[in-house]
């Protein structure tokens, strides 16, 4: 049973996961660590540790290592990343308005280069001496380079000769645009490029420190990451496009589904402790989104699965409006840490400032809520206000009141701030402090839970009646109001997908009724055409009821909790490769990608080395991501209109997919 283990680990918002996972039967053991977000390896390693320690498995059975992050993501959402320098050739500072660039590249240098090609692969001579001049000094102010050619796609010459020349003198890592896609449309490919330079350092470092752990642990075998279409890329290739994992998690969590379901179409919702991910299957496989992801506002080229992320998990903010004559609830979208938690954390600092609230007879208005740092290390605070770094400086590693740190209004807005610069936690009520209290989890403080659930339901309406008559109402209510805006969020997702995202179900009426079904002369009613399967820790509890509310039927593999880490494991290696053949005059026949530009008189002989160019680099490229044996498969596109009563060849792409299973470790 023990031969060729798979390692899986998927690091999320609140846990980092990890499977010990069997090809012949299945999953062997399951645990859970905190995620550390200062420093993703101590997570890592704790769930690593667990999961051994629960398999009672040598280390040596262990065959392959593969890592589903959420680092690439939350670093572009956040901002995060270190300076890139961007080398254009052929491009000039007006494309820098285009597909917004100039924003994306904020105060990082850019430097124009003459040269680059046209739709052919045809040049235009490229001129270094501006770079030669700059090199030295402008490798002292980045960590990285980013470089992007006219039509690079088409022969990428320039591209690599300035990546020869930089790497020469600055030794810093380069990022080349014919890397990362082969699509037209120069600047947003250099806005790809960008991003995936500025993310090279942190995800070396992340990479790094689990494979520095893995191997002090005696676990030396292949390490594989999840990209975000949920196919698997070598470690190492990670390393160079880094971009490539954005999205990773909730494509992990999608192949997951897939393979702890069996099931080929369905609607798969993940409820984390920060978010909801919500994501279709067709056909087996996850949709993809068309026009590229799009991460903190930025559209790239980067393929990954068509995911719609909502602001709503078990840890998500419990907000109470009480101006109405009935209270009204609203979750999220902000992540706070739960009461439960901070009391497993710190114990008494939590509860005895809870009870002392409760005792009062007067409720106060940020009774239940505490501030604590999270750990980052002081270098990461650096640039702070005097009124930010004042009130930093009165907040510890042990949580604080915000009764005794807040003294004036303004002071709540710095705060805010220092939250988020992912500096300082918020402590208070979440649907998670609720499922305690209701003795649906158990794994934190559940008497922090109640305390600030008694606290909460002291308040009173409009009418002047409590918020609730008790902590365990109070927790139902809470309950009930995530079911509902789960449910609300998984048919906005749905509606989109179907071309229908104009209608807002968390305000339609329509949509209201046919959810609350009420009754009336006029009956409305509403329904998933496919299962909803529910994934994360908490998904036994929650989804059987939203997806009764939906008019589906729910589908909640026995592995929910861990659907990332097997996504991570059971997945494929992928790698497709487009290469063109064009006509720049009647007779001429040219082949572009995978290799230098050729010219050829006859359109056969042009189309057979096209096909073989294409599907050797699929092979060679799904190798060298980490497949064994990839197979590959051949599409043809070819664009050839009728002009004066006679076919003429515009454009013709081969483009060539090879998969296959990692390669795991033989001992």
């Amino acid at each position: 049973m023990t031969a060729h283990l798979l390692l899986g680990i998927d690091t999320g918002g609140t846990y980092t996961d990890a499977v010990l996972f069997s090809e012949a039967t299945g999953v062997i053991a399951k645990a859970k660590a905190l995620t550390t977000r200062h420093d993703l390896s101590v997570g890592i390693s704790g769930a690593v540790e667990a999961v051994l320690q629960k398999a009672q498995v040598p280390v040596s059975a262990i065959s392959l290592v593969s890592l589903s992050t959420t680092l690439a993501t939350n670093a572009l959402v956040e901002g995060q990343g270190g300076r890139a320098g961007l080398i254009m050739i052929g491009f000039g500072p007006e494309d820098l308005k285009r597909d917004g660039l100039i924003e994306a590249l904020g105060s990082d240098p850019v430097l124009f280069l003459p040269g680059g090609h046209n739709v052919h692969g045809g040049e235009t001579p490229l001129d270094m001496r501006a770079l030669d001049e700059a090199l030295p000094e402008l490798g002292r102010q980045v960590s990285s380079f980013a470089i992007a050619g006219y039509f690079a796609v088409r022969n990428p010459d320039h591209e690599k000769r300035v990546r020869e020349r930089i790497r020469e003198v600055s030794h810093l890592p380069v990022t080349c645009s014919h890397e990362l896609s082969s699509k037209l449309g120069g600047p947003r490919r250099a806005l790809t490029t960008l991003l995936n330079a500025r993310l090279v350092s942190m995800i070396d470092r992340l990479i790094g420190s689990c494979e520095d752990f893995l191997k002090g642990r005696g676990i030396d075998v292949p390490m594989m990451v999840v990209r975000g279409d949920g196919a698997l890329i070598s470690a190492a290739e990670a390393r160079l496009r880094p971009i490539e994992t954005i999205l990773s998690g909730p494509a992990a969590s999608l192949v997951g589904a897939r393979h702890l379901t069996g099931l080929e179409n369905a609607v798969v919702s993940d409820i984390g402790g920060t978010t909801t991910d919500v994501a279709v299957l067709e056909g087996g496989r996850p949709r993809l989104d068309a026009d590229g992801a799009v991460v903190g506002g930025f559209r790239t080229m980067v393929e990954a699965v068509a995911m719609r992320t909502f602001g709503l998990g078990g840890d998500s903010e419990v907000r109470i409006d009480d101006r109405g004559l009935k209270a009204k609830f609203e979750l999220g979208p902000r992540r706070f840490l739960p009461l439960s938690l901070a009391a497993h954390l710190h114990g008494e600092a939590v509860l005895s400032v809870l009870e002392k609230q409760l005792r009062s007879p007067h409720a106060g208005r940020h009774d239940g809520r505490f501030a604590v740092r999270t750990g980052l290390p002081d270098h990461l605070a650096s640039g702070l206000q005097p009124q930010e770094q004042a009130l930093y400086d009165r907040i510890r590693l042990v949580p604080v009141a915000l009764a005794d740190l807040l003294v004036t209004t303004a002071q709540r807005a710095t705060l805010d701030r220092l939250v988020a610069r992912g500096l300082v936690h918020i402590s208070g009520l979440t649907p998670s402090d609720a499922m305690h209290v209701l003795g649906r989890q158990s794994q934190w403080n559940a008497e922090a839970a109640r305390l600030g659930l008694e606290l909460a339901a002291r308040g009173r309406d409009g009418s002047g009646q409590p918020i609730a008559t008790s902590a365990k109402l109070l927790a139902e209510m809470v309950v009930d109001r995530l079911t509902r805006q789960s449910s609300e969020v998984i048919l906005q997702a749905c509606l989109h997908e179907d071309g229908a995202g104009a209608i807002d179900p968390a305000a339609s009426l329509a949509v209201d009724r046919a959810l609350k079904r009420e009754p009336g002369i006029v009956r409305f009613s509403i329904g998933l055409d496919r299962p909803l399967v529910g994934l994360g820790a908490s998904a036994p509890v929650y989804y059987p009821v939203i997806a009764d509310m939906l008019g589906t039927a729910a589908s909640i593999p026995g592995e929910a909790d861990v659907a990332n880490a097997v996504g991570a494991v059971v997945g494929q290696v992928r790698a497709t490769v487009t290469v063109f053949v064009t006509t720049p005059e009647e007779g001429i026949f040219v082949v572009n990608g995978a290799g230098i530009s050729e010219r050829f008189l006859k359109q056969e002989h042009a189309f057979d080395v096209a096909r073989l160019r294409a599907e050797t680099m699929a092979l060679e490229t799904a190798r060298a991501n980490g497949a064994e044996q990839p197979v590959a498969t051949l599409h043809e596109e070819i664009d050839a209109p009728e002009i004066e009563g006679g076919r003429k060849l515009m454009e013709a792409r081969f483009i060539a997919s090879a998969s296959g299973r990692p390669r795991i470790a033989h001992f």
